[in-house]
């Protein structure tokens, strides 16, 4: 488990920090009954995901190979604890 990758990369720190902010703005204007500041807070969520993809695609993401990399070292360990 602790080999796997989970997205630990700051494309993705960054873009859920952003959405989750979002998310905080959103609730609290939902309490206050302020639709615009709700709206808003929306807003920040989808830039947060907007975010986070343009990281990624400069390169502070999850390599493109990283998951056929896991999946072949994972096939390797169940086939060395079979035998």
């Amino acid at each position: 488990m602790a080999g796997s990758s989970h997205g630990h990369t700051p494309a993705a720190w960054t873009g859920v920090t952003i959405a989750f902010i979002g998310f905080c703005v959103s609730g609290a204007f939902m309490v206050l009954a302020q639709p615009a500041g709700f709206w808003a807070g929306l807003a920040v969520v989808v830039l947060g995901g907007v975010i986070g993809w343009i990281m990624s695609s400069m390169g502070m993401g999850q390599p493109k190979d990283a998951h056929k990399a896991l999946l072949m070292s994972h096939e390797v360990e169940t086939a060395s604890a079979k035998s």
